[in-house]
């Protein structure tokens, strides 16, 4: 979607309420008293009354938007600014772009955002070749920790993340050329090194047990063979980065250069979310407009 559609479709704050409720309608609602299913409309109140007990929800009501004092059109402004771009915005980017007074509720508007959209990545497992590895990616440190630390494992100025690719094998019948093409990914800010972390983070991502995992020979990954059909692990090399772990790497590359071109300084207990949007992105990096849509389902779905 770009500028124009966006501003022809949800041109006033009335015309995106109708938007969401439209959407939430086919997602349906559920009462928060008895539970129940059927619902009036009352619109002079924006709300849903139980048909059952009465009780009435407002539209926001157990979404990701409860609670919020910005507007409608001021949330999908910013869901169109997160989605119309690869790159992403910075919060205050979008403060900017809105003319808003005040960088804190459209701080916590973006990464309320940014939750839900690894919310909805979670309900998604990996299954058939998947290539796993780590990236050590740069946080805010003092400028001491940042002058005397060294990069990589162990580094207080680096954070580590798992990182997977759900790839396939294709073989050219005529050439014989054989190329990997990778679907679905997946990354996760790791609490330690220790094998026990990079275990349960496998375990939440995978399918089931049928699975082929491709890693190096990190000790991070002695017992990935308990949980997995096949375990492949090569040493840690320029051939492996380039064939083995193809995807792994492009993506954590990718994803460097964007936190490095548009943000400042990100806290540790923050770079999950900002995570988050890259992989939510990048997983429906071919969805073209769709993907806006798919966002207002996350901000419904995400509470």
């Amino acid at each position: 979607m770009n500028i124009f559609s966006f501003s022809a479709e949800f041109s006033s704050e009335e015309a995106c309420r109708m938007h969401f409720k439209e959407e939430r309608d086919k997602i349906g609602v559920a009462c928060k008293n008895c539970s129940h299913t059927e619902h009036y409309w009352i619109k002079s109140q924006w709300s849903y009354e139980c048909k059952k007990c009465r009780s009435r929800t407002s539209l926001r009501s157990g979404t990701i938007m409860q609670s919020s004092n910005l507007s409608f059109l001021t949330w999908y402004k910013t869901m169109f600014l997160l989605t119309a771009t690869k790159k992403g915005f910075s919060s205050k980017e979008i403060q900017r772009q809105l003319g808003l007074k005040r960088y804190e509720p459209v701080w916590a508007m973006v990464h309320k955002l940014r939750k839900a959209m690894g919310k909805r990545d979670d309900r998604y497992t990996l299954e058939g070749m998947i290539e796993m590895d780590e990236g050590y990616f740069t946080i805010e440190a003092s400028e001491n920790e940042h002058r005397t630390q060294k990069s990589g494992r162990g580094s207080k100025t680096k954070s580590n993340v798992m990182v997977m690719a759900e790839s396939t094998i294709l073989e050219d019948l005529d050439t014989g050329k054989v190329e990997r093409q990778c679907r679905y990914f997946k990354a996760k800010v790791l609490e330690d090194h220790k094998a026990d972390g990079t275990d349960q983070t496998l375990l939440n991502a995978i399918a089931q047990e049928q699975t082929i995992v491709f890693t190096d020979q990190s000790t991070s990954y002695v017992n990935i063979a308990d949980y997995v059909e096949l375990h492949i692990s090569e040493k840690s090399s320029e051939q492996t980065t380039k064939e083995t772990l193809k995807w792994v790497h492009i993506a954590i590359s990718n994803a460097k250069r964007n936190f490095v071109g548009n943000y400042h300084k990100i806290k540790r207990k923050y770079l999950q979310l900002y995570l988050n949007e890259f992989v939510y992105k990048l997983n429906r990096r071919y969805f073209g407009e769709k993907i806006f849509d798919r966002l207002v389902i996350a901000n419904i779905t995400g509470l």
